[in-house]
């Protein structure tokens, strides 16, 4: 059974979660446009050996929605996930984490190892390695495009209009071209967790507030905001990167140098599936992330 809480952190933010079960503690962060429902599947299987918990990252769903654009900076949602681990008294824990999520999950497990026995990324880049991309490779520029549009002052127009049409094209509806399938009632859920007041400028914010899109007309082609030192976002919790190769907007060149950046890596490829491939292959992700577990 799935249950609805809330933990009120230190740092002032209210995050809503959904947890199943009971023992280690796995946690699941969303990526955009998503909240915890992302994770329904797998909350149902890891709930059978673990404290499986989805969150909705704060600005999205039922969190706290912080209005200013610099309360979405990488280093306060690293915070917000160290936080909710140490209220659920779970470190060392399991993570699993896609796109955004992920992006923020590099961050915590390169700042902050301690919190985490095991690392699983779903489909976000490492972010020097996403630099380096964005950087030098005009096909992940290309690609990218779309994070200048999200960055406008027109998105939340373009993307909520007629109910949210261009939103459900780009996520429930791309599902189906490689085998998923959204239901009636995952339909519902979205349109709910995207007209909460607030919810769609804050999961925007989250592109404003980032350093990493790709280079503007008026940028040179490889701005100073690009060039990330590699150090600090080293990598040395044992990581399974799970990685859908029909993603059309983060494009495998983002696995490549990985393993410099990632001490104790593990990478499966999954040819047919894109970015969305925790809802095309379910079972077959929660295979991957049960063997990784296990070792």
């Amino acid at each position: 059974m799935l249950t609805d809480r809330f933990a009120e952190l230190s740092n002032g933010i209210r995050l809503h979660y959904v947890c199943a079960g009971a023992g280690p503690l796995l946690l699941f962060v969303h990526g955009f446009p998503e909240f915890w429902y992302e994770w329904k599947h797998q909350l149902t299987h890891f709930s059978r050996s673990h404290l499986a918990v989805a969150l909705d990252m704060r600005g999205h769903n039922l969190s706290s929605k912080p209005t200013e654009v610099a309360a979405y900076r990488a280093k306060y949602l690293v915070e917000d996930l160290r936080l909710l681990i140490d209220h659920l008294n779970g470190a060392p824990c399991v993570l699993v984490a896609h796109d955004w999520g992920g992006a923020i999950a590099w961050n915590l497990a390169a700042l902050h190892p301690d919190c985490l026995r095991k690392l699983v990324i779903i489909n976000a880049p490492h972010p020097a390695i996403f630099a380096r991309e964005l950087r030098t490779n005009p096909a992940q520029q290309r690609a990218s495009a779309y994070m200048n549009l999200f960055r406008s002052d027109k998105a939340e127009r373009v993307l909520s209009e007629h109910d949210f049409a261009r939103l459900t094209r780009m996520t429930l509806d791309a599902w189906a071209v490689n085998g998923g399938a959204a239901t009636p009632d995952d339909r519902r859920a979205y349109r709910q967790a995207w007209s909460q007041p607030g919810a769609l400028t804050c999961a925007l914010n989250f592109y404003r507030a980032s350093p990493l899109y790709p280079p503007e007309p008026e940028e040179a082609v490889a701005p100073g905001r690009l060039k990330v030192d590699p150090a600090p976002f080293r990598v040395r919790v044992p990581t399974l990167v799970i990685w859908g190769e029909r993603d059309e907007a983060l494009l495998s060149g983002n696995l490549d140098g990985l393993a410099e950046q990632v001490s104790d890596l593990t990478v499966r490829r999954v040819p047919d599936a894109s970015h969305w491939v925790v809802h095309e292959r379910p079972d077959l992700v929660n295979q991957y992330i049960d063997e990784f577990i296990a070792q």
